[in-house]
């Protein structure tokens, strides 16, 4: 059978960023199964990368059967609109990929750009339920195909006690609102003595300069420990150190780290905003909170140090079995059929 060939176009920056995104499972899953994957774009420049993009649809059109566009809300909701309407003026099928907790405000206040994506592409891959309800509210047929984790590569670590050290694994960026995860820390520290918080991700916006004067503020320079970026094998060899997960986010859709704060063993705590509800289910596998609510994310720690719903941390290991590879490249078979 000829093989199938694919452009993928997408924030290709593992290399440059160390953080190893859906983007670069996907594509190399896709690689070992057989398909042949372009791969745009590389660029950290944004201008650049939009211009490196458009220059690998040219170079690659006649050659692939597919388009993969991964597509977010905020500046990457515009490459994948260029990229969607280049691919229908030459008449190359494409397919989007749903990221972010944020596209359905997107999708409402960009009607016409997102028509003009959404209703043409050759299918709408949605990663929660959250996302294909929302989708198809608006008109848009969407399939759903989870986020892929390896589960195989995180070791589960058994906690039989719990102590007061704290894992945050995110971009800081006001939308995940990092200082949440300071201000709860506060109040943890003010109970443990011995209590730990280490803060683990890139410093995108000012949101990074605020938790450091939030920690001088509540003299904390000693109990939290702020890693930048780590390699994914060093933030989970990082994680054994610490017993509870914070997602403080006010936006979000199937995050990452969480499933892999999962996988690990680490009982999550999260605000349930956007896909939350969809991928947790509060007491049973995580312990959900609203968002900015740093009273409900202390008194769900405090509970969780009395070493009450402790079995959450057994669900969710469970629940991220599903995601591994073998239970849903029959679907990317599926839709990656024979052109």
């Amino acid at each position: 059978m000829k093989k199938i060939k694919v452009l993928y176009i997408g924030n290709n920056l593992t290399k440059k960023t160390k953080y190893n995104s859906t983007y670069t499972v996907l594509s190399d899953l896709l690689e070992k199964e057989g398909y042949i994957v372009y791969k745009s774009s590389s660029k950290q420049n944004k201008v650049l990368r939009i211009l490196d993009m458009v220059f690998s649809f040219f170079k690659n059109k006649r050659k692939v059967n597919y388009i993969l566009i991964d597509t977010y809300s905020t500046y990457n909701f515009y490459y994948a609109f260029i990229i969607s309407q280049l691919a229908r003026i030459y008449s190359v099928k494409y397919i989007t990929i749903l990221h972010g907790g944020n596209l359905p405000y997107r999708i409402s206040n960009s009607k016409w750009l997102s028509k003009l994506i959404f209703k043409n592409s050759y299918k709408n891959i949605a990663p929660s339920n959250y996302l294909k309800i929302e989708f198809e509210k608006h008109g848009f047929i969407t399939d759903l195909i989870p986020n892929i984790l390896e589960v195989e590569k995180y070791q589960f670590k058994k906690r039989d006690v719990l102590a007061p050290k704290l894992l945050w694994v995110r971009a800081f960026k006001h939308i995940y609102n990092p200082t949440l995860a300071i201000k709860v820390f506060k109040e943890v520290k003010s109970k443990y003595k011995s209590a730990k918080l280490c803060m683990i991700g890139p410093f995108v916006d000012s949101s990074y300069n605020q938790c450091l004067s939030l920690v001088k503020k509540y003299n904390l320079e000693d109990s939290i420990e702020f890693t930048g970026v780590l390699l994914k094998e060093e933030w989970h060899k990082k994680s054994e150190d610490f017993d509870i997960f914070l997602n403080t986010t006010d936006f979000d859709n199937t995050p990452v780290s969480v499933m892999e704060a999962m996988a690990l063993g680490l009982p999550v705590i999260s605000t349930n905003v956007g896909g939350i509800p969809y991928l947790l289910e509060n007491k049973k596998d995580a312990l959900l909170v609203e968002k900015n609510n740093s009273k409900m994310f202390y008194n769900a720690v405090i509970l969780l140090l009395k070493n009450e719903n402790k079995q959450i941390i057994y669900n969710a290991r469970k629940k991220v079995e599903s995601f591994k590879w073998k239970n849903l490249k029959t679907k990317w078979h599926k839709i990656l059929k024979d052109a």
